[in-house]
C-alpha cells in the first residue's frame, strides 16, 4: 500500500514542455507572462530539474486551461 505521493519531475516537465507547445507559446512567451527576466526557471521546470513554485503553477494551470492535476504527474511510492 502506498503511503505517500510522489511527484515525477522528469515527466512533469516533459508535461509542462508539452502542454507549452500545444498552447503555441514559447518559452520566450511563459518567461513574458511570468515577468522572468531569463527563461532558465522555465528551462528548469521543462527538464525535471526544478519544479515551479506552487504560485506559478497555479499559473501554469490558467495558461493551459488545465487543472493542476493535469500538470503534475504523479511518481511510484
Amino acid at each position: 500500500m502506498c503511503t505517500r505521493m510522489t511527484v515525477d519531475m522528469q515527466q512533469t516537465g516533459d508535461n509542462i514542455k508539452r502542454m507549452r507547445e500545444q498552447a503555441g507559446l514559447s518559452v520566450k512567451d511563459l518567461q513574458v507572462i511570468f515577468g522572468f527576466g531569463t527563461p532558465q526557471a522555465i528551462y528548469k521546470w521543462q527538464k525535471g530539474i526544478a519544479m515551479p513554485t506552487l504560485d506559478n503553477m497555479v499559473m501554469l494551470a490558467t495558461v493551459f486551461n488545465v487543472t493542476l492535476d493535469e500538470i503534475v504527474i504523479k511518481g511510484e511510492c
